[in-house]
């Protein structure tokens, strides 16, 4: 009897186990898993300091700006990159990867992850996001009030699991009609030159916005990664649709160039050239030239030991966004 009870209770505890390692969740902790020298480069007007030949956006050449008003205000044309956004990218409903808890969503999750095989291979997967408001800069104080700084808080902006447009492609397309025009080769064959690009280097191409570089198509936008070939690429990818999906939701917007000196504008089509990613789970990468990588580069460069079964299965990603202002 007591042997039997003994086994039980090694069960469940191997069920909880297995159970916290798949999910592998862990908080953030925003001094130690940030790249910080991602910052860099900071512009005052066509001035760079920094950057570590990391690629930037263009920046306003004259250092002065002035925004409109009743009082028109002068200031410094500045130019800095900011932690701006968090995306969970988990491989079971309800994993908040990069805030160390779970939560069971039971009837309200309408959707599993998994990975899909064909002839005994991997060919695709199916993933749950999470996407987070997480303005770092402003808590730790980094830049001083005034000078490119939003006064957001931390927010929990979208949740995947109870979004039935996430599970289904066809659903997904009220949002994103225009993903009919870019299923054929031509379109897809496009996004070869946007991985190079952003492999060597250099800034994506804006215009090839169907894009998401190596990843192939950022359509359709939602939970599918058609081709996966790893879990470092698939969770690229899909934290690549997320923003072109908040910007499609008017919950993101641009922020760089010197368009959004005084306000950041209104953009459903992302802006590719405006973001970076860095990878923070299961184990994050805070340093080197690709510590923070454009959008689409090769995963090459960042997945060496970051998925392993159980413990390294569910990935996070904190996504560094340029942001130009005319600062007092």
């Amino acid at each position: 009897m007591r042997l039997r009870a003994f086994l039980f209770a090694m069960l469940l505890a191997l069920c909880a186990t297995q159970a916290r390692a798949i999910c592998n969740s862990k908080f953030l902790n925003p001094v130690s898993d940030i790249c910080w020298d991602c910052i860099f480069p900071i512009s005052i007007g066509a001035i760079s300091m920094g950057g570590a030949g990391r690629p930037d956006t263009d920046n306003q050449a004259i250092p002065f700006c002035v925004c409109p008003g009743v009082v028109p205000r002068p200031g410094l044309a500045i130019g800095l990159w900011e932690p701006a956004r968090l995306v969970d990218v988990a491989n079971e409903a309800g994993c908040f990867v990069n805030m160390g808890f779970e939560v069971d969503f039971g009837l309200l999750s309408l959707g599993k992850s998994s990975a899909t095989r064909r002839n005994g291979g991997r060919t695709g997967s199916k993933w749950q996001a999470h996407y987070y408001s997480y303005p770092l800069i402003s808590w730790l104080g980094v830049v001083v009030d005034g000078l490119c700084v939003q006064n957001t808080q931390f927010d929990i902006t979208y949740i995947s699991e109870i979004d039935p447009l996430w599970q289904s492609a066809e659903l997904n397309n009220l949002l994103n009609p225009e993903a009919i025009l870019f299923a054929n080769p031509i379109a897809q064959a496009a996004c070869a030159a946007d991985c190079v690009r952003a492999s060597s280097g250099m800034l994506p191409f804006d215009k090839l916005f169907w894009c998401t570089g190596c990843g192939g198509s950022i359509y359709p936008i939602q939970g599918n990664v058609v081709a996966d070939v790893g879990g470092v690429m698939a969770s690229q990818i899909i934290s690549t649709k997320m923003v072109a999906r908040m910007h499609r939701l008017l919950l993101a917007r641009r922020t760089a160039d010197d368009v959004a000196l005084c306000t950041s504008k209104s953009q459903p089509v992302i802006n590719k050239s405006q973001y970076r990613m860095q990878i923070t789970r299961p184990v994050p990468k805070t340093s080197g030239r690709y510590g923070c990588g454009p959008i689409g580069f090769s995963p090459q460069y960042v997945d060496r030991l970051r998925e392993f079964p159980y413990k390294g299965e569910s990935f996070g990603w904190l996504l560094w966004r340029k942001r130009n202002c005319c600062a007092l």
